[in-house]
């Protein structure tokens, strides 16, 4: 159903535009067959429809003018290699660059003089070429309309065609669905085919016999400067156009985004197949995309039936296509120009930003007055100035206190502002001191620095005064700017010199350790001093453990302490990670006499071997949740959960009393017996022999 009603608005257009190109009909028609049928099968845009648009209308209408039609193929065929070399060279994106009102006011320009153009074939007269010429002309062709009554019956028509067009939106549901081109050129066939009613229709032979391969000749034709400027023209524009209308067509739907790349690669595919014919240049036009979308459109199925949908009228039905009225067409296109012009956006636009309106308004009125290229360039080029200007802003303040002044400077100081800086320089030449502080500046060009030091040079020779030049980057004070603190405080600018934020993290970390949000501050806030504790970290050559704070284990302290911390305190101690645990605790080995988020629940007191724990009894997570406990890494799997060596008594309040522990003089040392693993289970110490891990935990649980 999409395809149907993609095919009902583009016909009248690709007829519509044709004509209003002064290229055969037919043309128009294979030009839309190609951007269906070629365009349609290539990556892109899933959704938006390609074919004859009307803005390049008045741009074909003068070359063929001026050039005549056979040299339209090879133009349009160079134009479309050039597209396909920019979209391979992903100059997509660049287009997207252009400012939104330079894009607003070629718009608006393009939509103009095809307004002109049609109002003459509104009245089935011929126009006079360019959009000036057409102006100077309108007095005339009143007075030829009053006078004839075949131009008066086209007029009316016409006329009708541009009151459907603008109104139809209004007619409710389901026939406000048909598209309004269609009703207008159906209306007009029934009233033209009335007694009385002599206009000139549609002149449509043999579509096959429109079809114009380029010969040698006519290649031979692009050596003309003019002609080349004109491919680049097309180029530009047509990209520029396709562009637009892919990101307009973004914004109606929720599928796949247009990859602009790729689209200009395939809009250089159907502009190189389209010139090989013979047929007209093609963009991809939003009137038909909008269609396609609002129908309910949902791949580029619809897009390409719609070609063949064209293909097969060309081809079968011809004959109905002589039946239309010329001017019926022109109301079409009047009414595509109109929406094109567009002048609410100019009021718009000047009541948001009055230099963007400007931009505007340059950009309409150089197309207008020259041709479609130069008033794009002159858009542009007034674009940029106006955009240097405002990044060019600079504030300066002057400050006197009796012989010193200071001059502050802030902002962009360029060349465009040296009139500025040149009189504020001058209104210093009284004082005896003079402070100029330019390191509020964020750019100093080379223009306005050398202004600067050659003011300064020039005054300390002639005697002028003291002279304190500051420039961006410069790590003197002015004297005046000194404060009774030390000079914390800057008297120019009014603001105090900025601490370095250091963040807070917890002593003996690693250089560069990335930690999770808010563990620094929490690990700093809430948990003891870390310069403080009495124990190593673990290692950080373990595999099965996450970096620790610390490079090593420090001397004096017991093999258990150095080789448990990452396996008593990491998120691998009970056989998961730790993201598994109901309770909240952190993916990094705690220092060694850090309370820990969930000591076991045998260790409820404070161990006196192992520094400071929490003294409030919080059970392990698996105690929680009512889970099997996973027995502990230093011991076999069917001996159960209990600390090594094991509390050997309690005392009179209920607390472990553990036994002494030897202190070994090396760090690395295997631990004495009654630590770590049963002799049995393993006899040696905890390293690469670590069986009873692999027997409980499998491979990759060895120390």
């Amino acid at each position: 159903m999409a395809s149907v009603v993609v095919f009902l608005v583009a016909l009248p257009l690709c007829i519509g535009v044709a004509a209003a190109s002064g290229v055969p009909v037919a043309l128009g028609i294979i030009t839309g067959i190609v951007g269906g049928l070629v365009v349609g099968f290539l990556p892109g845009s899933s959704l938006q429809v390609s074919g004859p648009a009307a803005g390049l209308a008045v741009l074909c209408l003068e070359f063929t003018t001026e050039h005549g039609v056979g040299l339209m193929g090879p133009v349009v065929m160079v134009s479309g290699i050039l597209q396909m070399i920019l979209g391979t060279l992903k100059m997509g994106r660049v287009f997207q660059s252009i400012s939104l009102s330079v894009v607003q006011g070629m718009l608006a320009g393009i939509g103009v003089p095809l307004i002109l153009s049609q109002t003459y074939a509104l009245v089935d007269s011929k126009q006079h070429g360019t959009a000036p010429k057409n102006v100077m002309g309108l007095p005339d062709l009143v007075r030829d309309v009053l006078g004839d009554p075949q131009k008066g019956a086209a007029l009316l028509l016409g006329a009708m065609a541009v009151v459907i067009c603008f109104l139809w939106y209004k007619v409710p549901k389901p026939v406000g669905k048909v598209p309004a081109p269609l009703v207008a050129v159906m209306l007009g066939c029934v009233v033209a085919a009335l007694p009385g009613f002599e206009v000139k229709k549609v002149a449509f032979g043999n579509m096959l016999d429109a079809v114009n391969i380029p010969g040698f000749g006519d290649i031979s034709g692009l050596a003309d400067p003019k002609v080349l400027m004109m491919v680049v023209t097309f180029t530009i524009i047509a990209s520029a156009e396709s562009l637009f209308s892919a990101a307009a067509v973004d914004r109606m739907h929720t599928g796949p985004r247009t990859h602009y790349n790729k689209e200009l690669f395939a809009q250089g595919v159907g502009n190189t197949v389209s010139g090989a014919l013979g047929a007209m240049p093609l963009t991809a036009v939003i009137v038909r995309s909008a269609a396609n979308v609002n129908a309910g459109a949902r791949t580029k199925i619809s897009r390409i039936l719609h070609g063949v949908w064209l293909l097969g009228f060309g081809l079968l039905l011809p004959g109905l296509l002589g039946l239309i009225p010329v001017s019926v067409l022109a109301g079409v296109l009047l009414h595509a120009g109109w929406k094109l012009f567009n002048p609410p956006s100019f009021v718009k636009m000047w009541k948001k930003d009055r230099g963007e309106g400007l931009v505007m308004f340059v950009t309409t009125g150089a197309i207008v007055a020259t041709d479609l290229l130069d008033g794009v360039l002159g858009g542009l080029a007034v674009a940029v100035v106006l955009t240097a200007l405002r990044m060019s802003h600079m504030t300066l303040r002057t400050t006197k206190n009796g012989d010193s002044a200071t001059l502050e400077l802030k902002g962009n100081a360029t060349f465009l502002r040296l009139p500025k800086l040149i009189d504020a320089l001058d209104t210093l030449a009284g004082s005896a001191r003079v402070v100029v502080d330019g390191r509020g500046i964020s750019h100093l060009d080379m223009a306005c620095q050398a202004q600067l030091e050659e003011w300064a040079d020039q005054r300390r020779k002639s005697g002028g005064g003291e002279v304190e030049l500051l420039l961006p980057g410069s790590g003197a004070r002015p004297a005046a700017a000194e404060t009774a603190a030390g000079g914390a405080e800057d008297e120019l600018t009014g603001t105090r010199e900025q601490e370095p934020v250091r963040e807070k993290v917890p002593a003996g970390a690693a250089a560069g350790t990335a930690f999770p949000p808010g563990l620094s501050e929490e690990l700093a806030a809430g948990l003891p001093d870390p310069s403080g504790r009495s124990g190593p970290m673990a290692p950080p050559s373990q595999p099965d453990t996450y970096r620790p704070y610390a490079p090593s284990p420090q001397p004096g302290f017991s093999f258990q302490h150095a080789m448990g911390q990452g396996y008593a305190h990491g998120p691998v101690a009970h056989g998961t990670q730790y993201a598994r645990h109901g309770q909240h605790h952190h993916p990094y080995p705690y220092p060694y006499g850090h309370q820990h988020p969930y000591p076991h629940g045998t260790h409820s007191g404070r161990s006196p071997g192992h520094g400071p724990q929490s003294q409030v009894h919080l059970a392990h997570p698996a105690h929680q949740m009512n889970q099997p406990h996973q027995p502990h890494p230093s011991h076999p799997g069917d001996s159960g959960h209990q600390p090594s060596p094991g509390p050997q008594e309690y005392g009179p309040y209920g607390e472990p009393v553990y036994p002494p522990r030897p202190e070994p003089s090396d760090g690395y040392a295997p631990p004495p017996q009654g630590y770590g693993p049963p002799a049995e289970a393993n006899p040696g110490y905890w390293g690469p022999e670590d069986d009873w891990a692999v027997r409980a935990y499998g491979e990759g649980t060895r120390r």
